[in-house]
């Protein structure tokens, strides 16, 4: 069974990105011009394109075109492609969760995030620490960072909620989807400070990248749960 057109556009735009076919700092053409070269309508060509804006190799700038996203290219990485991403907020649903605020601050982005949040060296960024609690036990640190100009109006209180219901139902921003790497680790101070760790005690991180509907990454985080505290569920939908 052949595949659907705007899947195969988008296959091959994926096998030229990855060739370094489109130049990393310029954006790619735009879909009129694509259209034209694939031989498809406009909307065929968006459709192709959402795609790759969504597995998080391109992102869009408003008035400017749609760019790829090196790190998405340039990392050596295995990582999971995630269309959920729900906060632990909405995970939690009908129980207490509230939020222990560690640090709040607002600085200058390493050369790391900067590639990763795919922003500029003088874009601000939030660095937020906090802790969740789940019927008031401590289930998860979470350290994030996020850019101001994107995020615009966070304030301590609202990191004592939902950080995720903000952006979604007060910005009007739509949450797209998610690139996580898990690993196991050892606990650190931190850990056994607010998860009542000990020394034994496994922590399991999810290191991610959120991005919004426009391919715009959003959010570079680290949470750190505690090992019975946290299971990772995927599946798999075999298409034949």
């Amino acid at each position: 069974m052949s595949l659907p057109k705007y899947e195969e556009i988008s296959n091959e735009i994926r096998k030229r990105i990855f060739e370094g076919i489109y130049p990393l700092d310029k954006p790619i053409p735009d879909e009129v011009s694509l259209a034209k070269e694939f031989g498809c309508s406009r909307m065929t060509m968006k459709k192709a394109l959402e795609v790759l804006v969504l597995e998080g190799l391109l992102y869009r700038k408003r008035g400017l075109g749609t760019f790829i996203l090196k790190s998405a290219i340039e990392e050596d990485r295995v990582n999971v492609l995630s269309k959920e991403t729900k906060g632990l907020t909405a995970v939690a649903k009908g129980k207490s969760v509230t939020s222990k605020v560690i640090e709040f601050s607002v600085q200058f982005p390493s050369k790391e995030i900067v590639n990763l949040l795919a922003i500029e060296t003088t874009s601000p960024i939030y660095k937020i620490i906090r802790v969740r609690f789940v019927d008031g036990e401590p289930y998860v640190i979470e350290k994030t960072y996020m850019p101001v100009e994107i995020i615009k109006g966070l304030t301590e209180e609202i990191l004592q909620g939902s950080v995720y219901d903000y952006i979604q139902n007060h910005l009007k921003l739509t949450i797209a989807s998610a690139h996580k790497k898990i690993r196991a680790d050892k606990p650190i101070d931190l850990d056994k400070q607010y998860l009542n760790c000990s020394n034994e005690d496994p922590i399991l991180e999810v290191e991610q990248v959120v991005y919004l509907s426009s391919g715009q990454p959003f959010e570079y985080s680290f949470a750190r749960h505690r090992y019975d505290k946290f299971v990772f569920t995927t599946y798999h939908i075999n298409k034949g």
